[in-house]
């Protein structure tokens, strides 16, 4: 019998079910990452930026997305629109900055090709040496937009589900945060991390290795853990401070300056809250902030961590104490993060590991890792095709 992902062998040949993770080989493999490009990441909602970092037209912010460029730009009748950062000449990027603004037209840095703020070319260099040229057939290529609770999402292909409707199980708790009417805290960060972007994914999506792995979140929270899955590859995880005052300077004057928020109903006002959206999205929101937090993948064993926080406008010097501790919190998390997550790169690299076991506790990475099998089935094979055989080996499925 063919041991998959999900069964192990019994003594007498007998297989039971059992939760198993993703093979190792997934985690670094060039086939396999070109399959997950194109048929997760090509087709799947990717947020770019909230409406507050394009208030006013000519505003833009620009994503990369495994070798693809694009931007979403606020045009002169007030609406956002997303294209290819791509010129229609020669391919260069026609914005080439995070975020910035056009005043009044799109101008391609390399030959000049101009573009309106919706898209259309408008004017072109010595145009009478393309002859027959019909500027009309050559605006931006527009992609697919959707604007939820005030976060701004593009989508390069695919027809699945919009964003509102994978969301919808949690909207009317994200409402309560107000999310629409933030504002940017900081600058916008990108860190390389080393690792293949499911293994950030798979660290972030459990609380399992947080006695362990993050001591301070501990001294926070104790036990005090929830997650639960829905359908279309949503998720929560659900966390509440305790009352002991934690024995680490920045985590008990956190506890103890945490100012109330007002609009939070009580449950909230001293809890930590995550939500997860497949394949490589997340946000945290705390009562004093809210942050996104992106996985991009660059390559195989590879990818780009992409975070911005945000908060409502409070001059409460409680609560400007309370976001730099959290943010010093956060900070601490992270590095041990990324001990974590390259200690397991490194092991998933070993001839001893083909695949781990799961408990309750990570149900979310079950999810997570069953999603990826549901799109792509070769990864249900605990050992890897040969080479230049995977693609034929069965048909991935669409979004």
């Amino acid at each position: 019998m063919a041991v998959t992902a999900d069964m192990v062998e019994r003594p007498g040949g007998k297989a039971r079910h059992i939760s198993h993770t993703l093979p190792a080989w997934t985690y670094n493999n060039a086939e396999f990452f070109d399959l997950e490009r194109e048929h997760i990441f090509m087709r799947t909602w990717q947020l770019v930026c909230h409406v507050s970092e394009v208030a006013e037209p000519g505003d833009y912010a620009t994503l990369d997305l495994s070798g693809e460029r694009v931007f979403v730009i606020r045009g002169q009748d007030g609406r956002l629109r997303a294209f290819f950062n791509v010129c229609r000449h020669r391919a260069h990027a026609v914005v080439k900055e995070q975020s910035g603004h056009c005043k009044n037209l799109i101008r391609c840095p390399y030959h000049g090709w101009t573009y309106d703020l919706a898209g259309n070319l408008k004017a072109v260099p010595h145009e009478k040496d393309f002859p027959g040229l019909d500027k009309a057939q050559y605006g931006l290529r527009p992609l697919d937009i959707e604007v939820f609770l005030g976060f701004v999402f593009t989508r390069l292909g695919g027809s699945g589900p919009r964003v509102a409707e994978l969301m919808a199980p949690y909207r009317d708790e994200l409402e309560l945060y107000r999310i629409d009417e933030v504002q940017p805290i900081g600058k916008n960060w990108h860190e390389e991390t080393g690792v293949d972007w499911k293994n950030v994914m798979d660290n972030f999506l459990e609380g399992y290795h947080i006695p362990t792995g993050h001591p301070g979140l501990y001294r926070l929270f104790g036990n005090h853990y929830e997650v639960e899955t829905r359908e279309g590859g949503v998720a929560r995880a659900y966390s509440w401070m305790r009352d002991k005052p934690s024995t680490n300077w920045s985590e008990r004057h956190y506890q103890k300056l945490l100012p109330p928020v007002e609009h939070l109903p009580e449950e909230r006002r001293r809890a930590w809250v995550y939500y997860s959206m497949f394949p490589n999205l997340a946000f945290d929101l705390y009562p004093d902030l809210i942050s996104y937090f992106q996985v991009l993948p660059t390559g195989p064993g590879q990818s780009v961590l992409r975070s911005r926080a945000y908060g409502h406008p409070d001059k409460r010097r409680e609560m400007r104490a309370a976001r730099y501790l959290n943010m010093r919190i956060n900070k601490q998390v992270y590095r041990e993060d990324v001990r974590l997550t390259r200690s397991v790169q490194g092991g998933l690299a070993s001839r001893s590991y083909s695949a781990g076991v799961l408990c309750a506790r990570e149900a979310c990475v079950k999810q997570f890792h069953d999603g990826i099998r549901a799109v792509l089935p070769v990864a249900g094979c605990i050992e890897p095709p040969e080479p230049g055989s995977m693609a034929g080996l069965d048909s991935p499925r669409a979004m």
